[in-house]
């Protein structure tokens, strides 16, 4: 059976919160499905949720990465959210900051049980950073599925584009169906309908699918 499809377009913003316990004061508990986006501070993540809702500004975007300190939340209907978790690695913020926001980003990984899938971005010029496997080895261990997304795909002649992404493919051959590859430009919209029907996908698990149903 089809899954019916998900209008990314209706996202909004709904908290922006610096660790869980800030969202369990504004969110009905640890229901619903969420879904991360997860990366280094450079790779893209908000042109990414910009360009996948087709809204210029939902994301915070800028021309200095790390700008994203928080958990910011954003609703797609009263069951579905999708979570721009704070950027890992690049900023150029003191090392106190810096802690803080991988402390918040391995709580939210750690004990979201809402949690049903991880988009872990990374620039096809330099994918697969420590932090990146960390993110991807993370993920799979704990059975959530992920969406290895190269962004900036437009950068690389198509050539070079299908080298990296075979090479990336290879790299992570051995979590098997737990981890998807897909190239992916914000500024062309190359991938995106390849990951807005991966996002849908895990929009309807089954479980929510049961409870939906249930309450009919």
């Amino acid at each position: 059976m089809t899954n019916p499809q998900i209008d990314f377009r209706r996202a909004k913003f709904l908290i922006s919160a610096p660790d869980i316990a800030h969202l369990d004061k504004h969110l009905p508990g640890d229901t619903g499905v969420e879904i991360a986006f997860a990366g280094r501070s450079n790779a893209g993540k908000s042109s990414a949720l910009n360009a996948l809702t087709e809204q210029k500004n939902l994301a915070r975007t800028s021309k200095t990465p790390g700008r994203t300190q928080l958990i910011n939340v954003f609703a797609l209907d009263d069951q579905r959210r999708l979570v721009d978790l704070p950027g890992y690695g690049f900023a150029q913020v003191p090392m106190a900051m810096k802690i803080k926001w991988q402390n918040a980003l391995g709580e939210y990984l750690q004990e979201r049980r809402c949690l049903s899938g991880v988009v872990v971005l990374m620039d096809i010029r330099h994918p697969l950073k420590d932090l990146d496997m960390q993110m991807i080895e993370w993920a799979v261990a704990s059975e959530i599925p992920v969406l290895a997304l190269l962004t900036k795909c437009d950068k690389l002649a198509q050539s070079a584009r299908m080298k990296t992404v075979n090479e990336v493919r290879k790299a992570l051959v051995d979590f098997g169906d737990w981890v998807q590859i897909e190239p992916f430009s914000s500024l062309k919209g190359t991938g995106k309908a390849k990951v807005l029907n991966i996002l849908n996908e895990w929009c309807h698990p089954d479980w929510l699918e049961d409870a939906e149903e249930a309450a009919e």
